[in-house]
C-alpha cells in the first residue's frame, strides 16, 4: 500500500523524467536539423518523409539517451528534496532508508517495462525508418554503404557455400562469383563466375562466363557456357543485408534472424548478439542508475544541486561512454557479447551497492 508519502515522490520521479524528455528531444531535433538541412535541401526530400523521419528520431533519439534522462531527472529532483531538507524530515520521521526507497524502486520497474516494450516493438520500427532515411538522403553514396558488398561469405544451406568479391545493389550484380558444395569434407562441385546477376521477374540468377567443376573418383567434369539463367537457394536480402538489420527486428524475428545467420556462418554474428542482448540490459539498467542516483543525490551538499548535477552528469556519461566501449568491443573483438552488454551494469550494480551503503550511515 502506498503512503501519501510514496505516492508524491513517484510522482515526481515520473514528471520529472517526462518533462526531461520533453526537454532535451526538442534541443537533440533542432541540432539534428541545423546539421542536415543542407543535404535535405540538396536531395530535395519530400516534407512528408522528413516529418516522419522525424517521428522515427525522437523514439530512436529517446531510447539511446535513455539512461541520462533517468539519471539526471532522479539527481535533479531528489537533490531539490535533499534541499528543502524533505529527506530529512522523511527519515527523522522514523522511516528507513531502505523504506524510503520503495517509490523509487516502483518507478523504476515502470520505467523498466515501458523501456522494454519500446524496445521490443516501437524502437525497431523506428530505428528501420531512421537509419532508411539516413542512408537513402544524408550519408554519402549511402545506398551502397547500407549493406555489406565486399567479400561476401555465405552459407546457403548445410553443404553449400556462395562468395562474391562485390556487389553492386543499385545494378543487382556480384562479381567473382563463387560456389561450392561439400559432401561432409569432400568437395561434390564447384561453380564459378565473373558475374552474377539477379532477374527479378522471375527470381533467377545469371552467371556470366559460367564454369561449373564436377569432381570425380577418377577424372572431373567441366561445364562452361558464356551465360546461364539458375536458381539458387538464397535472395537478394539475404545475400547483402543491411548493416543494420538486427536493430529493425523484434526478439522472435531477432533470434530467427540470428539462428539463419549461424548456418550461413556469418561473421556479423556478434553484432547481432549484441543488440540482442542490449534489449534486456538497457531496462534492467533503470534499477541500477535509479539507485546510484538517489544515494549521491539525497545527501545535502555544499554546493547545492550544481555539485549533484555535475556528478550526475559525469556518472551518466560514463555509463554511455562504457556500453559504447564495451559494445564495440564484442563487435571487434573475442569478447563474449552477453559479457560485454552486461559488464557496465555489473560494475555499476557494484558501484550502486557501496553508494547505498554510504548513504544509509
Amino acid at each position: 500500500m502506498l503512503t501519501i508519502i510514496d505516492k508524491y515522490i513517484l510522482k515526481r520521479y515520473l514528471v520529472t523524467f517526462s518533462v526531461m524528455m520533453l526537454l532535451f528531444i526538442p534541443i537533440g531535433i533542432t541540432v539534428d536539423v541545423a546539421e542536415k538541412i543542407n543535404k535535405i535541401l540538396e536531395n530535395k526530400v519530400p516534407i512528408g518523409k522528413v516529418l516522419s523521419y522525424y517521428l522515427d528520431f525522437v523514439i530512436y533519439f529517446a531510447d539511446f539517451l535513455f539512461p541520462i534522462f533517468l539519471f539526471l531527472s532522479i539527481i535533479w529532483f531528489t537533490s531539490k528534496l535533499a534541499n528543502n531538507t524533505e529527506i530529512i524530515a522523511i527519515l527523522s520521521s522514523g522511516i528507513s532508508f531502505q523504506r524510503f526507497l520503495k517509490p523509487y524502486i516502483i518507478g523504476a520497474i515502470i520505467i523498466s517495462l515501458g523501456s522494454l516494450l519500446m524496445g521490443f516493438f516501437l524502437v525497431p520500427k523506428a530505428s528501420e525508418g531512421f537509419n532508411n532515411f539516413r542512408y537513402m538522403y544524408l550519408v554519402g553514396n549511402g545506398r551502397n554503404e547500407m549493406r555489406e558488398t565486399n567479400d561476401v561469405y555465405r552459407q546457403i544451406s548445410n553443404t553449400e557455400f556462395i562468395y562474391v568479391s562485390n556487389f553492386n545493389q543499385e545494378a543487382k550484380t556480384g562479381y567473382n562469383f563463387v560456389m561450392e558444395k561439400f559432401n561432409k569434407e569432400k568437395l561434390v562441385h564447384k561453380i564459378t563466375a565473373s558475374s552474377i546477376q539477379w532477374n527479378p521477374k522471375d527470381s533467377t540468377y545469371t552467371l556470366f562466363n559460367y564454369n561449373k567443376r564436377i569432381v570425380g573418383e577418377l577424372d572431373d567434369k567441366i561445364e562452361t557456357n558464356p551465360s546461364k539463367n539458375i536458381k539458387l537457394k538464397f535472395e537478394l536480402d539475404d545475400l547483402t543485408p543491411v548493416v543494420y538489420i538486427a536493430e529493425t527486428l523484434t526478439p522472435t524475428e531477432l533470434n530467427k534472424f540470428i539462428e539463419k545467420e549461424k548456418k550461413r556462418g556469418s561473421a556479423n554474428i556478434n553484432t547481432y548478439l549484441v543488440v540482442k542482448y542490449r534489449k534486456y540490459s538497457v531496462p534492467v539498467s533503470a534499477f541500477i542508475l535509479t539507485l546510484i542516483a538517489v544515494s549521491v543525490s539525497s545527501m545535502k551538499r555544499r554546493g547545492g544541486m550544481g555539485v549533484n548535477l555535475a556528478l550526475g552528469i559525469s556518472l551518466a556519461f560514463s555509463y554511455v561512454f562504457l556500453d559504447k566501449i564495451f559494445s564495440t568491443l564484442a563487435r571487434k573483438s573475442d569478447l563474449t557479447p552477453m559479457l560485454a552488454v552486461w559488464i557496465p551494469n555489473i560494475l555499476y550494480g557494484f558501484l550502486a551497492i557501496i553508494l547505498l551503503r554510504n548513504a544509509r550511515r
